[in-house]
């Protein structure tokens, strides 16, 4: 793979790292729209993943016959009550609705779009969202688009894997890990998931 050999040649310590790991496996979400990947990311924000997964289970629930997934129409027409009784916060409500809104109105860009965007961009439109932030911006970018070149500097889990390998647990700044990745480029997805791995090896080891 191109890519890893790229990150092979240009670090070392990357390439012991994904001597330990193995092929990349970016799974991309599959999500069916642009909200439908926003939603699910605001449900799982700074929760752990199964509950946020049954949270978000819940949502598709309010909507029959709506599978893994549901419409910006359907939020906007649905019930506070029914929206926070499966689960969400009074914060992930109202990120959701203007979510919704947004959508409905045609004020995100739809799939097909942000295909054609440039990184930046989709990040700059995203943003004005309520509840979107660089990092969510970020993730959508990788697991939805599948955009190779993007460093998440300020993920922790990205953060955290990159002070196990290079610095003897010491937490580099955004600004730090932005300048070391320099070299990873044009690959920095690719990287980052594998400083994703160094935590979860850690985890297991520990």
């Amino acid at each position: 793979m191109l890519a890893v050999e790229h990150l092979r040649v240009a670090d070392p310590i990357l390439a012991r790292l994904i001597d330990a790991v193995g092929p990349p496996d970016v799974q991309l979400t599959g999500a069916p729209t642009t909200f439908a990947a926003l939603a699910r990311a605001i449900v799982f924000q700074q929760l752990h993943g199964r509950a946020a997964g049954a949270i978000y289970a819940r949502l598709c629930a309010l909507f029959p016959g709506s599978g893994t997934s549901f419409t910006a129409g359907a939020i906007v027409a649905a019930r506070d009550e029914d929206l926070l009784g499966a689960g969400l916060s009074r914060a992930k409500l109202l990120a959701m609705r203007d979510l919704a809104r947004r959508a409905v109105d045609g004020a995100i860009p739809s799939l097909a779009e942000a295909r054609s965007m440039e990184d930046e961009a989709i990040i700059e439109e995203l943003t004005q969202t309520r509840g979107i932030g660089r990092w969510t911006s970020e993730m959508f970018l990788i697991f939805t688009l599948g955009r190779p070149d993007v460093l998440p500097v300020g993920d922790f889990g990205v953060r955290k894997g990159f002070a196990l390998r290079y610095r003897q647990g010491e937490m580099p700044s955004p600004k730090q890990l932005l300048e070391y990745g320099e070299r990873w480029r044009p690959y920095r997805s690719v990287a980052s998931w594998y400083l994703w791995r160094a935590l979860e090896l850690d985890e297991e080891t520990g």
